[in-house]
């Protein structure tokens, strides 16, 4: 569950950062295939950290995690996309 909300989160956070720096916006969906890869990777490094856990005691979700999770995806995704559209910038000149 955590692993799906980072996806989704990383690609809204890669198309809000594509939105809002157009010099390293790949489109819509080179801003999605980013930030799911950076959500992804966001949410497994902030679960290795050991802030990534859903589950609560109750067996519930446990809405900070949760919060948790969007923003580690979200972040991830557009820091993703900031380097591959830095790197694809560099590469054209």
């Amino acid at each position: 569950m955590e692993l799906l909300i980072s996806l989704i989160a990383g690609a809204v956070g890669g198309n809000v950062a594509g939105g809002l720096f157009k010099n390293i916006n790949l489109g819509l969906l080179g801003n999605s295939i980013a930030g799911i890869l950076g959500g992804g990777l966001g949410g497994q490094i902030l679960s290795m950290l050991g802030a990534g856990g859903v589950a609560s005691a109750a067996g519930g979700a446990d809405i900070g995690a949760i919060i948790g999770q969007v923003a580690s995806g979200g972040v991830g995704g557009g820091v993703l996309l900031a380097i591959v559209g830095m790197v694809k910038k560099m590469l054209g000149k």
